[in-house]
């Protein structure tokens, strides 16, 4: 039965989800599923029997994707899991964004064995004084479960919300407000009060907000980020929040250069720490790694096309490709060379690569498995029988 290796401490509910004989332990030699949360795959060796690596959260910038692809390995995220978590955050920085309340906390502090304490905080409550957020404009970067679940919070709490996602998903666009004014990014930037943002880190978004955008949003306005650090250009945001030009910077990733700063915020990446987020990631990411193994089925990959199917013949073929001319037809060549007919055949690119699953009413002989390998452009290839 399959083994799956766990990198980091996982939730208890995830060993639920696994059937009887398989192996969840953090001892495992030669895996076919990782289960990882924050761990640095980068320098971690790539077994052969290696089949999937299920990140049990959203980021998945910690794990060797280019590497994993080759070798024919699906990297799994869990989005949506910790959805409300992040929610919950943003909605409690919203309010620390407009009023003065980590300053204000800190003060009281110092009042600690002070004569007269109540008229102390009457005289110096003056200095904290900070604005509502209610008709305020947020704009919302990035439309996924996350940035949706604030954008229809946010809307309830009476603020204008404009949303941005040049990728929107019918599934977004479906849970989302109707009070929610889709808007282009330079609209956005130039109208929010707040913004929020909720995208992946990649080499277009790395430094999005830099100080060409800086310049381009409000006085006074407040950026928060519960994504990356890396979107954020640092010695700009330092600059701005110096300036005035931004009255505030939340942040769910603290750096050297931040900590410490008047009017940053640093949390402790705290976004998904609550026990129910990392109780539903773990689930998701143990249910995405049986479904693999089991069945070939592939959900909420970032590497591969997400491909499913319910399992209905004899046996499935599971293909993995390179996205290129005449491939399926070698293929099914093979196939029909060794007389047996397709029940079945799903076929999905995304970018330069491409995922098969085959179901099939006669299991292939071992020489035809070898045959489909051996093909140009064929990355992995597996039988289910």
């Amino acid at each position: 039965m399959p083994n799956i290796l766990k990198l980091n401490a996982i939730s208890e509910v995830a060993d639920k989800e696994f059937p009887e004989g398989y192996v969840f332990s953090n001892e495992v030699n030669k895996p076919d599923g990782i289960m990882l949360r924050s761990f640095n795959m980068h320098e971690y060796p790539l077994n052969d029997e290696l089949l999937a690596v299920a990140r049990a959260g959203a980021g998945t910038n910690n794990i060797p994707i280019p590497a994993c692809t080759e070798k024919g390995i699906v990297v799994f995220n869990t989005p949506g899991a910790n959805a409300n978590a992040v929610k919950e955050l943003v909605l409690c920085e919203l309010f620390l964004g407009g009023r003065k309340i980590v300053d204000a906390i800190d003060w009281v502090k110092t009042l600690k064995g002070t004569e007269g304490v109540s008229k102390a905080v009457e005289k110096g409550k003056s200095k904290f004084v900070g604005h509502e957020i209610l008709g305020k404009t947020l704009g919302v970067i990035g439309l996924g479960a996350i940035g949706v679940a604030v954008a229809n919070a946010a809307v309830d709490l009476g603020m204008k919300v404009l949303g941005y996602d040049p990728y929107l998903s019918v599934s977004g666009a479906l849970h989302l407000d109707t009070r929610v004014e889709v808007v282009g990014l330079e609209a956005l930037i130039k109208a929010a009060d707040f913004i929020t943002v909720h995208v992946p880190l990649t080499p277009d978004t790395e430094k999005m907000f830099n100080a060409e955008t800086f310049g381009k949003m409000k006085d006074g306005s407040v950026l928060i980020n519960n994504s990356r650090g890396e979107l954020v250009d640092t010695v700009a945001v330092l600059a701005a929040v110096e300036s005035g030009k931004l009255e505030r910077y939340i942040t769910d990733f603290p750096s050297d250069e931040l900590i410490g700063v008047n009017n940053v915020i640093c949390v402790p990446h705290l976004g998904a720490s609550t026990p129910e987020a990392e109780d539903n990631c773990a689930a998701m990411a143990a249910r995405e790694l049986v479904d693999y193994i089991e069945n070939g089925n592939v959900t909420h990959s970032v590497n591969f096309p997400d491909v499913q199917a319910p399992r209905a013949s004899a046996a499935r073929l599971c293909i993995m490709h390179e996205n290129a001319e005449g491939v399926i037809n070698a293929i099914t060549s093979v196939i029909s060379g060794e007389g047996i007919n397709i029940a079945n055949l799903l076929d999905k690119s995304k970018k330069d690569k491409a995922y098969m699953l085959i179901d099939l009413d006669t299991v292939p002989s071992e020489n035809a498995v070898k045959a489909i390998s051996a093909l140009k452009g064929i990355i992995r290839v597996r039988l289910l029988a």
